[in-house]
């Protein structure tokens, strides 16, 4: 607050006062430094989202896209499909549906693909988002989401047999509710993305639950 608002401040109360003697009475202060790139993007992880596709071979070798939309903020998938045919209006389609009209981010960042990006720049062109495309063969420069990608397949699709479309989603939501209520992550300081407060060992025992068909468990303490 500089001079001329406490001046302001002080006129409404009543003070009779001059500006430039509020000015000379006035602490100096350092300059506050701009805020760092780092700062910036931390502050605004809650409005980014990153996006892309993956592909998944069945059992009867037809490929199968499954559309990811992962929020940066907490590692959340916001929203998922899965198709045989990744046209671009399939993909405006599920756009509208990841990010309704006014409770949708305005900043996303898609991954490579002329396909993806075509059908996400569409959808957002009259929402108000803002896309960022990245170059193709450069998943370095949309860390995140290839990293869920490897751990989708290492930790779930490496060790499942995929049918048709409906067992796919069937088998992506298991595992993105194991995901965000069980699996820990050391970006959110070990923590899940929806976070759970500890049980201590007064609680009682620890019991073991199985999760996304039994590849995974999830503990908890329950009292005997």
């Amino acid at each position: 607050m500089g001079a001329p608002r406490i001046h302001g401040e002080l006129l409404k109360l009543g003070v009779e006062i001059s500006q430039a003697t509020v000015g000379r009475y006035m602490p100096w202060r350092p300059k506050v430094p701009s805020p760092t790139w780092r700062s910036f993007l931390h502050n605004h992880l809650t409005d980014v989202a990153s996006i892309d596709m993956f592909v998944v071979a069945t059992v009867t070798f037809r490929l199968l896209f499954a559309l990811i939309v992962l929020g940066l903020d907490r590692r959340r998938v916001i929203y998922f499909d899965v198709t045989q045919n990744p046209k671009q209006a399939w993909l405006s389609q599920q756009m509208t549906e990841a990010f309704p009209r006014g409770h949708c981010a305005p900043l996303s960042a898609p991954g490579s693909g002329q396909i993806v990006w075509s059908g996400i720049s569409q959808s957002c062109s009259g929402d108000g988002h803002h896309g960022d495309h990245h170059p193709p063969r450069s998943p370095w420069q949309n860390p995140y989401i290839e990293r869920l990608f490897g751990w989708i397949r290492r930790e779930c699709l490496d060790h499942t047999i995929v049918f048709n479309e409906r067992h796919l989603r069937r088998v992506l939501s298991s595992y993105f509710q194991y995901h965000h209520d069980t699996r820990t992550h050391l970006s959110l300081d070990k923590d899940c993305p929806r976070p759970h407060s500890v049980q201590p060992p007064s609680v009682g025992n620890v019991i073991a639950f199985p999760e996304v068909g039994g590849l995974h468990h999830r503990y908890e303490r329950r009292a005997a």
